[in-house]
C-alpha cells in the first residue's frame, strides 16, 4: 500500500465517509439492497466468466502506462489525493491508455483500478482531471464495479437468447432497469467527483467538455444549463417519447442532464454539508435500512417528475406513480421477511 499524504492544496479530508453521502437516492437504494444480500458479490464473481480482474490487470500492465511518482506524476498525485479525501484504505492504481476517445473507467472487484485515455488527458485541464479521477474513485467507494458486472452479464445473455421471444423480452426488461440504475450510478459518481475535487466550476466544465470538446472559450456554462432546461421543456408528448427511446441501451445520462443534475445537487446544500463534516459514516452502513432508502428513491423520482416540464412526463405521471408505489410495497414486504 502506498503512503497517503495530504492533497497539494487545502482540500477537506472526509474521514470515514460513506458512499451514501453522495449517492443518488435511486442508486443508493439499490446498493443498500444488494449489500444486504449476503454473498451477492461472490455469486456475481463466480457466475461471470466474462470478467477476470487478474487477466485485465495483466493486460493493462502490459499495454498501458501505470502512473507512479516517475510516470504521469500529476495524475498519480490526483489518485492519491482522491483516495485521501474519500478515505479509501487502498489507493487505486491508475493506467493511461492510448486512445483518442475521451473516457475513464474503474474496473475490478477485490482491487479495483482506474483507466484513463490519452483523449481525456488532452481534453481536460488539471482541475477537470481531478474531478474525473474523483468520479472514478467514487465508483470504487460505492462498489459500482461489482454490481455493474451484472449488467454486462445479463446484456450478453439477452443477445444469446434473442431467438426466444419471451425470454428475450423478460431479460430486456431487467437490462432496461439495470441501465436506469447505472445512469443514476453515474450521477452518484459525478457528485463523488465533486466532493473529491472540491471545485464546482471545474466539475461542470469537465462534463460540458464531454459534449463540446476542448474549445472552452466557445462555450458557456450558463448557456449550457439553458440547453438543459430547453431539453426538459421542449416539444410535445411525441418529443418526450423520443427522449425515452433515445435513452434505451445507454448507461450514461446525456451531458446536459449530468450538468444540470450536478448543479442542482450542489445548490441544494448537500455538497456544503458534506464538506462541513455532516455526512453518514461507513461504520454505519450495516445499519442502513432498505425501506428508508426505497422511500428516499421514490421521493426522488416524485420530486423529479414534479419539477419536470416535459409533457410526456406529465402524461405518464400517474402511471409512474403507480409503479413506484408498487415497488415500495414489494420492498416493504421483502424488508419484513428479512427482519
Amino acid at each position: 500500500m502506498r503512503s497517503m499524504t495530504t492533497p497539494d492544496r487545502n482540500r477537506v479530508q472526509l474521514p470515514g465517509i460513506s458512499s451514501r453521502a453522495y449517492e443518488h437516492p435511486a442508486d443508493r437504494s439499490a446498493l443498500v439492497a444488494m449489500r444486504s444480500l449476503s454473498g451477492f458479490d461472490s455469486v456475481l464473481k463466480r457466475m461471470s466468466g466474462l470478467f477476470s480482474e487478474r487477466r485485465l490487470r495483466l493486460m493493462f500492465l502490459a499495454s498501458a502506462v501505470r502512473t507512479t511518482d516517475t510516470q504521469f506524476r500529476a495524475l498519480y498525485d490526483m489518485g492519491r489525493d482522491s483516495a485521501y479525501i474519500l478515505d479509501l484504505h487502498r489507493i487505486p492504481e491508475i493506467y493511461v491508455q492510448q486512445d483518442p476517445k475521451a473516457y475513464a473507467m474503474a474496473i475490478g472487484f477485490d482491487e479495483p483500478f482506474i483507466i484513463v485515455s490519452t483523449g481525456i488527458l488532452d481534453l481536460m485541464d488539471e482541475e477537470e482531471l481531478r474531478f474525473v479521477i474523483g468520479h472514478e474513485t467514487a465508483h470504487i467507494l460505492s462498489g459500482h464495479a461489482v454490481y455493474g458486472t451484472m449488467l454486462a452479464v445479463l446484456t450478453r445473455l439477452a443477445t444469446r437468447v434473442a431467438w426466444i421471444p419471451l425470454g428475450y423480452i423478460g431479460l430486456r426488461v431487467i437490462v432496461a432497469a439495470l441501465e436506469e440504475w447505472q445512469r443514476k450510478a453515474e450521477m452518484s459518481a459525478d457528485r463523488g467527483g465533486l466532493v473529491a475535487g472540491q471545485d464546482p466550476d471545474a466539475a461542470l466544465r469537465a462534463l460540458m467538455k464531454l459534449a463540446g470538446g476542448s474549445r472552452l472559450h466557445e462555450m458557456n456554462i450558463e448557456a449550457f444549463l439553458d440547453q438543459a432546461r430547453e431539453y426538459d421543456t421542449a416539444g410535445d408528448v411525441r418529443d418526450g417519447l423520443l427522449k425515452v427511446l433515445n435513452m434505451l441501451g445507454t448507461t450514461h445520462p446525456f451531458a446536459v442532464t449530468r450538468v444540470a443534475e450536478l448543479d442542482r445537487w450542489r445548490r441544494s446544500g448537500e455538497y456544503e454539508r458534506i464538506l462541513a463534516g455532516d455526512y453518514p459514516r461507513r461504520a454505519d452502513d450495516a445499519n442502513a435500512k432498505i425501506t428508508d432508502e426505497v422511500k428516499a428513491a421514490a421521493n426522488s423520482y416524485r420530486e423529479s417528475w414534479a419539477q419536470s416540464q416535459d409533457p410526456f412526463i406529465g402524461v405518464l405521471r400517474d402511471v409512474a406513480e403507480g409503479a413506484v408505489n408498487a415497488g415500495e410495497r414489494i420492498f416493504n414486504r421483502f424488508a419484513r421477511r428479512e427482519n
